[in-house]
C-alpha cells in the first residue's frame, strides 16, 4: 500500500484547513491509500508528520494557501494545490500523487532521500537536546522581545543626546523620542515576551492570554518577573485546553477563535489581578529599592557576580539570565548601572582572548590567531561568543580566565556607578550623548578586565601544551 503525508493550511488557519484533511483522508480511505494529513491552522499543527513517516513516505500533497516549509520533503514528489483543490476533488490530487510514486519507482534505486531523513532526525535529536522545556520557553519570548528593547533603548539614547532632562520639555523632539521608546517600545517589552513564551509552549492560541497576562504584569507592576509567569501560565494552560477540550470537527474552528482564547484570558486575567499581581508587584519593589540603596561594598559584590554570570557560558543559559535581569533594570527607561556592567562584562572575553593573541603568539596556532582579529570586532559589539573557539579549544584556562576578567570589568562598572541607557550595541553606542554615565571610567572598566583576561591567559597557556595540540 503506497504511503502518502500531506499538509493543510489556510490563511486564517480555521475551517477550511480542517476541511481539506478530513476530504483527503475519506478520499484516502475510500481508495485504500495510507495517508496522514497535517493541520497547521490557528490551534497550532495538528498530527505531525514524523522522522518515521517522512521514511516511510512515496509522496507528499501540500494543499496549502500558505507558505510552508518543504525542507523535510527533500528528494520525495510533491503534489502542489489549493485548499479548495483538496476539498472538491481530493481523489485528483491522491492519483497524481500515486502516479508520481510510480513514476519515481522507475528510476534506479537512490540513497539520497534515506541519508537526508537521517541527517533531519540527527538535527532535531541535536536541537532538541541544545534548547529544552522552560529555558527553550524563556529563550524564544527573549527572542522576540530584544527587538523592542533595542529599538526602545536606542531611541531613549537619542532624547538623552538633547540633554539629560531634555525629555520633561512637552513637545519637545527629545520627548517625542522618549514617548515612543519608553512609553511604547518598552511598554511592549513584557506583553511581547509573555506572549511569546505562552506561544512557544502552545503555538499560536497561546499569543492571547501571554499578551494579557503581560500587559496586567506591567500594570500592577509585576514586571518581568510578572510576565514571565503569565507566560509560562497561559502557555502551559493552553495546552491543557487543547487536550481535554473535545469538539466534532465541524465545530473545531470555533477553538482558536472563541473557546481558547476566552477561557485562558478569563483564567489568566484573573489569576494576575488576584494571586499573582501583588505579590510579584512586592518582590519587584524590594529587588529596585535594593539595587537603588546599594552601598559600594554591595555593588562590588553584584557587579562579580553578574560577571562571572556573563562569562561562564558565553551567551548560554546563565549568560542570558544575568542579562535579562540587567534589560529589567532598563524597564523604567532611565539609565541602569546593571545593564552597564553586564554590556561591559559581555565585551571582555572576546577582547581579552584578542590581546592575548598579540601578546603571545606563541601560544595560539596560526588559526586561534585568526580567530584573535575577529574576536576584536565581536567584543566591540558585545558579542561573547567570539570567546568560544578559544574556550572550546583549552577550557581549563581560558575560562577561569575570562571570567575573572569579566568579573573585574563589572565590578568596577558598578563600582564606578557607570550607567548604560541602552541594552545593547557595545562600543558603538558609546558616542551618543548621555547613552553612558561616567563614560571614561566605563571605558577604563573594559580596559582594565581586557587586560586581566590576556595576561591570565598569557600566563596560564604554555607553548609546549599549544604545540601539542598543533602536531
Amino acid at each position: 500500500m503506497a504511503k502518502i503525508v500531506a499538509v493543510t493550511s489556510c490563511p486564517t488557519g480555521i475551517a477550511h484547513t480542517y476541511m481539506a484533511a478530513e476530504a483527503l483522508e475519506m478520499a484516502a480511505k475510500e481508495m485504500r491509500v495510507d495517508i496522514k494529513v497535517e493541520t497547521q491552522g490557528s490551534v497550532g499543527v495538528r498530527n505531525e508528520i514524523t522522522v518515521e513517516d517522512l521514511r516511510q513516505a512515496q509522496a507528499v500533497i501540500l494543499a496549502c494557501d500558505t507558505k510552508v516549509s518543504e525542507d523535510r520533503f527533500k528528494g520525495l514528489p510533491i503534489v502542489r494545490a489549493s485548499v479548495k483543490d483538496a476539498i472538491s476533488n481530493p481523489k485528483s490530487l491522491i492519483s497524481e500523487a500515486l502516479n508520481m510514486v510510480k513514476l519515481e519507482s522507475e528510476k534506479p534505486e537512490k540513497t539520497e532521500r534515506k541519508d537526508y531523513v537521517d541527517q533531519v532526525f540527527e538535527a532535531k535529536k541535536q536541537k532538541s537536546s541544545n534548547l529544552t522545556g522552560a529555558y527553550k520557553h524563556l529563550m524564544t519570548g527573549v527572542s522576540y522581545m530584544i527587538p523592542f528593547v533595542v529599538a526602545g533603548g536606542l531611541l531613549i539614547a537619542i532624547s538623552f543626546a538633547f540633554g539629560i532632562n531634555a525629555f520633561k520639555e512637552e513637545g519637545s523632539f527629545a520627548a517625542a523620542l522618549m514617548d515612543i521608546g519608553s512609553g511604547n517600545a518598552f511598554f511592549l517589552m513584557v506583553p511581547i515576551l509573555a506572549g511569546f513564551i505562552a506561544f512557544s509552549i502552545a503555538d499560536r492560541p497561546g499569543l492571547v492570554p501571554g499578551m494579557v497576562g503581560g500587559l496586567l504584569a506591567n500594570k500592577l507592576g509585576a514586571g518581568f518577573l510578572g510576565g514571565i509567569l503569565a507566560g509560562f501560565a497561559a502557555g502551559y494552560l493552553v495546552a491543557w485546553l487543547k487536550k481535554v477540550i473535545k469538539l466534532p470537527k465541524t465545530m473545531e474552528g470555533l477553538m482558536p477563535v472563541l473557546i481558547l482564547p476566552v477561557i485562558s484570558t478569563f483564567i489568566i486575567g484573573l489569576g494576575m489581578i488576584y494571586v499573582v499581581g501583588k505579590p510579584v508587584a512586592a518582590i519587584n519593589t524590594a529587588i529596585s529599592q535594593w539595587l537603588t540603596g546599594m552601598s559600594d561594598s554591595s555593588a562590588l559584590v553584584l557587579g562579580i557576580v553578574l560577571g562571572l554570570m556573563m562569562s561562564f557560558d558565553m551567551g548560554g543559559p546563565i549568560n542570558k539570565a544575568a542579562y535579562t535581569f540587567a534589560v529589567s533594570t532598563l524597564a523604567t527607561g532611565q539609565p541602569s548601572m546593571v545593564m552597564a556592567a553586564v554590556m561591559a562584562a559581555g565585551m571582555t572575553p572576546p577582547l581579552g582572548l584578542a590581546l592575548a593573541t598579540f601578546m603571545a603568539k606563541d601560544k595560539f596556532t596560526p588559526d586561534e590567531r585568526e580567530a584573535g582579529k575577529a574576536a576584536i570586532f565581536l567584543g566591540m559589539s558585545f558579542i561573547t561568543e567570539g570567546a568560544i573557539p578559544f574556550a572550546a579549544a583549552d577550557p581549563f584556562r581560558v575560562i577561569p580566565s575570562i571570567m575573572v576578567g569579566s568579573a573585574v570589568t563589572s565590578a568596577l562598572s558598578m563600582l564606578f556607578k557607570c550607567t548604560l541607557a541602552v541594552p545593547h550595541g557595545g562600543i558603538f553606542v558609546l558616542p551618543i550623548p548621555n547613552a553612558v554615565g561616567n563614560l571614561l571610567l566605563y571605558l577604563i572598566s573594559i580596559v582594565a578586565g581586557t587586560i586581566v583576561t590576556a595576561f591570565m591567559v598569557s600566563a596560564l597557556k604554555t607553548k609546549k601544551e599549544v604545540v601539542a595540540v598543533a602536531q
